[in-house]
């Protein structure tokens, strides 16, 4: 949301259509998502017809980046572009231990970027509570801007009963039954990093969204030198393939780069939308127990 607004071709300023969307696309672009911003972040490429007909089997999780991803705290700050040109908001991602000394914290904040501020303004903040040696989340909080207005959301994941607890604001709350242990987007984002990450066999993330439990397919392309902040960095495309919509409405494929080391940074992520695409490139990274440091001038 910054930049010449010549660049956006077919955009009627006066209802804002198109903005609204890609801005609401923009909020999705963190999380493990793929349909429609397909992830706005994540997929289409062979969408699952029934996510369940897959046979489940416990993730196969390399040891190494989840002793780094983990390991203490990290940051990442990704800038976003409509079709890698026009920047329209930014996204943060931080991982800390808990601050009870049990467990860790993905916190997410997405936000606008220079003139589609006053159009559409986005400031959207993620709590999600992982828990256990497979990270799976037990807490998750939501605070959004929605027509001027601070909406908060609760989700509780009682992995051990089995179920999902879901509430909006005061509303009553609403229960859903699980067949199994369950990630949220976040939190499938995260654990993705630290898979096997091999194109056989494939490996699939039991994901909570849209009120149901999906298997989602890890496609994994190969590797695959990219360029970033780090500078040429050989890495893994990896698509998550999903057939749900997800917290926003998404309509293409997600694409992510991961660095093939221990550290698993995401480098890109790239999402189709209905009109061009969406681009996060990574801009800012901190991790202690991570190796690559940004080049200077990058």
């Amino acid at each position: 949301m910054a930049g010449d607004i010549l660049f956006l071709p077919a955009i009627d300023m006066q209802n804002g259509c198109c903005i609204r969307s890609i801005l609401r696309q923009l909020r999705q672009f963190i999380m493990f998502s793929s349909h429609s911003l397909t992830f706005c972040l994540f997929s289409c490429l062979s969408l699952l017809s029934s996510p369940l007909q897959a046979a489940e089997s416990p993730l196969a999780l390399d040891q190494k980046a989840l002793s780094v991803v983990y390991s203490s705290q990290e940051t990442m700050h990704f800038s976003v572009s409509w079709s890698g040109g026009v920047k329209i908001g930014d996204l943060r991602l931080s991982l800390a231990p808990a601050s009870s000394g049990s467990g860790h914290v993905i916190t997410a904040r997405v936000t606008d970027y220079g003139l589609f501020k006053a159009i559409y303004p986005v400031d959207d903040t993620f709590v999600t509570y992982l828990s256990g040696s497979l990270k799976l989340p037990t807490r998750y909080e939501v605070q959004q801007i929605e027509r001027g207005k601070t909406v908060y959301r609760l989700t509780i994941y009682d992995q051990h009963k089995l179920e999902v607890i879901y509430r909006k604001e005061n509303k009553p709350p609403e229960v859903y039954p699980m067949a199994g242990s369950v990630y949220n987007e976040f939190a499938a984002f995260f654990i993705t990093r630290v898979l096997r990450l091999r194109m056989e066999p494939q490996q699939f993330v039991p994901t909570f969204v849209d009120k149901k439990r999906h298997l989602v397919p890890i496609k994994v392309f190969g590797r695959e030198d990219k360029n970033s902040i780090f500078g040429v960095v050989n890495t893994v495309k990896v698509q998550p393939k999903m057939a749900f919509k997800g917290l926003y409405d998404k309509d293409g494929d997600t694409i992510f780069w991961l660095t093939n080391n221990a550290c698993r940074v995401p480098v890109e992520i790239r999402s189709k939308i209905l009109i061009g695409s969406l681009v996060a490139e990574l801009v800012e990274y901190a991790n202690p127990a991570c190796t690559l440091r940004k080049k200077t001038g990058k």
